[in-house]
């Protein structure tokens, strides 16, 4: 495995307590003896339900600082942010976090930059090596559970949410669907490792002319076991939530940065200076 930002053994144990996952027993070294395929999705499923796939962090971020080198939220300060005011991220950076946290727990992997259709190295995803099987992670879809990777054919994993495909689609390359879902194939997986230099390049150049998600506030997050999502993009402006297939619409009660933040527990602040970066460069007033 690829040396990465490390997080320190007492901040993993806030980040554990914080998603609600019991700390595993320990071996030899300090590290856990229970890394197992139900363990990893534990906390898949309990990331899901606490970081948020989110871009306002990322909007308020690039607003307040001038350099784009210096705009990415690396792991520790990622988990901070999370901790302390909610936050979460989007693909890059929320990836890098919870594989940071895999790795200082024992897990083994790397991680890697793809492809959704005709758009190149726009998605990050995890591979984790357990007994001799990949598995796909993505945070930062997010994907609700840890997904089997094999050249030999094609595999499927179901979750409460929704159902997913692993095709093998050329060397190296998988289309990764799921069903029901408007957007049948998420997008490909390139399983080739990425170097942690090339990934952090990667990640600030996300925040450049081309990054994306800079100019809308977009929220998708597992709350009471449902999914929702928020949208600035999509008008007029409301929350949803999806079932299996299904898509009920609430409207918003009151001011919609407050609305938003308060019913995805972040930071209402942070959100409420990200809604007036993205009308501002949008033009909305």
């Amino acid at each position: 495995m690829m040396a990465l930002a490390t997080l320190t053994p007492d901040l993993v144990q806030q980040i554990l307590a914080h998603l609600g996952v019991n700390t595993p027993s320990t071996g030899a070294g300090g590290l856990p003896t229970t890394l197992t395929l139900t363990f990893l999705d534990q906390l898949i499923a309990a990331y899901c339900r606490t970081v948020p796939w989110e871009s306002a962090f990322r909007i308020t971020r690039r607003a307040q600082v001038a350099e784009t080198a210096h705009c990415p939220r690396w792991p520790e300060q990622f988990w901070q942010e999370n901790l302390t005011y909610g936050g979460g991220g989007t693909c890059f950076e929320s990836n890098y976090a919870f594989f940071a946290l895999l790795h200082a727990l024992g897990f083994e992997g790397y991680l890697t930059v793809n492809n959704m259709g005709e758009t190149v190295g726009c998605h990050t995803a995890v591979v984790i090596l357990l007994a001799g099987q990949k598995w796909l992670v993505d945070a930062g879809f997010p994907l609700y559970a840890a997904l089997p990777i094999s050249p030999r054919g094609v595999m499927h994993r179901a979750t409460p949410f929704l159902a997913y495909t692993v095709r093998p689609s050329a060397p190296n390359r998988y289309e990764i669907e799921q069903h029901p879902h408007p957007r049948h194939n998420a997008f490909t997986l390139v399983d080739e490792p990425v170097a942690e230099a090339d990934y952090r390049a990667h990640t600030s150049a996300d925040y450049g002319e081309n990054g994306l998600f800079l100019d809308a506030v977009i929220i998708n997050k597992i709350i009471h076991n449902q999914p929702w999502r928020f949208n600035m993009r999509e008008t007029p402006w409301q929350l949803h939530r999806f079932g299996w297939g299904t898509d009920t619409v609430y409207d918003l009660d009151g001011e919609a940065a407050t609305a938003v933040a308060r019913h995805f527990g972040m930071d209402e602040q942070v959100v409420q200076q990200a809604f007036q970066f993205a009308m501002q460069q949008s033009g909305i007033s």
